[in-house]
């Protein structure tokens, strides 16, 4: 199915400073230079905060990752679980029309959504509360059929059931989800015909459902005031605002040897040629490595074209000019203070410079030499 982004976009996207919080927590789950790895995570927060996932929301995450947006928007369009158009304020239901599903009745949940929200899915309803989708096999054969609404699985539904669900949610209500025929869990519907003592004394409904329960909003969407936003990762209970936080891009983990996964002909790994550069001094003043030289404009009124080096794009190259870097023999010179200086104010980018080399590619490009990657640029590759 081609997937596209919606036509009407709203202006900007930012985190709330929960969510903030939340997604820079993720962050710090993986070591310097890996943060794309928390690219899924950070664009369903941004859908929970929204409802569904804008063109500003998969840009700002690509930003906070130092991804381009393309490999952002790659991710976004391939994945179904992510909505690229607007959903009902209230509930998006998705009604499982696989084969258990169909043959169980499916077909007449659609019907019921096609009444009651809107005949094509993925449009809202009159009122905006609502939307709808048919999805593929949601894993709950037994209790066929079955919707996903909100984060929650209702079961053993019936047209009849699923349209006084829609009404009551409508309502402001938050029906109980699980089975709605007055099933356990997904016994026979016969009832049990084994483990009958365990079923003495039991809680009134699955642990599932009880924790849906428990909650008592099960469609609310997750705003980062559940639950304390921990981060035992970095060996404490807390909350990533505390303000030893590492800022995105600027993760503390120790970069491991990949085994097998030589860099070049030396048989080095990556992270081996780069761990003991991304140990960033800090002065006694707290800040980051050593500024380095910089300087007003480019010598003659032309600069380097610092797009040349392997990742260096366009935003990056603007970023260094405004730091007075432009040219190739001033980064070939950086001190490893001045490029951890350097790496921690690529704002959105912290840590590139170093995992991708600049000091080497800067060196063979200051001598008049090429790098593939300038090649490659040369030849028009690389835009």
């Amino acid at each position: 199915m081609l997937r596209r982004l919606h036509p009407v976009q709203p202006e900007s996207f930012e985190f709330t400073p929960a969510n903030l919080e939340w997604a820079r927590a993720q962050i710090s789950k993986y070591p310097e230079g890996r943060q794309a790895s928390a690219i899924i995570p950070l664009l369903w927060r941004a859908q929970e905060q929204e409802g569904w996932l804008t063109r500003p929301a998969i840009e700002y995450v690509a930003d906070m990752l130092g991804m381009p947006y393309i490999r952002a928007l790659e991710v976004a369009t391939f994945y179904f679980m992510f909505q690229l158009q607007p959903v009902g304020s209230v509930a998006h239901i998705q009604i499982c029309g696989t084969t258990s599903c169909m043959i169980c009745g499916a077909e007449d949940l659609i019907r019921v959504c096609k009444e009651k929200i809107a005949p094509t899915p993925h449009t809202l309803s009159a009122d905006g509360k609502f939307s709808w989708e048919e999805v593929e096999c949601l894993g709950a054969c037994a209790n066929a059929p079955m919707a996903q609404i909100g984060k929650d699985y209702y079961e053993d539904l019936t047209a009849d059931r699923l349209a006084e669900i829609i009404d009551e949610l409508a309502a402001g209500k938050v029906p109980v989800p699980g089975p709605q025929n007055g099933r356990y869990a997904s016994e026979p519907k016969s009832g049990l015909t084994t483990l009958k003592d365990h079923a003495e004394g039991r809680a009134p409904y699955n642990a599932s459902v009880q924790r849906a329960v428990d909650l008592g909003d099960t469609v609310k969407r997750i705003d980062g005031t559940e639950v304390p936003i921990l981060t035992p990762w970095l060996g404490k209970g807390g909350t990533a605002s505390r303000p030893e936080r590492p800022e995105p891009g600027a993760q503390k983990n120790e970069p491991k040897p990949a085994k097998g996964k030589p860099v070049d002909e030396t048989g080095v790994t990556v992270q081996q040629a780069r761990a003991e550069s991304v140990a960033k001094p800090e002065l006694s003043d707290g800040v980051v490595g050593t500024r380095p030289p910089a300087l007003e404009g480019p010598r003659d009124g032309r600069p380097d074209d610092l797009k040349q080096i392997k990742g260096v794009g366009p935003k990056l190259e603007e970023l260094l000019h405004s730091l007075g870097i432009w040219h190739f023999d001033q980064i070939a010179s950086w001190s490893e203070a001045e490029l951890a200086w350097v790496d921690d104010h690529l704002d959105g980018f912290r840590g590139r410079a170093t995992r991708d080399r600049w000091i080497e590619q800067a060196r063979i490009l200051a001598e008049g030499g090429e790098t593939e990657f300038s090649k490659r640029v040369e030849e028009g590759d690389v835009y």
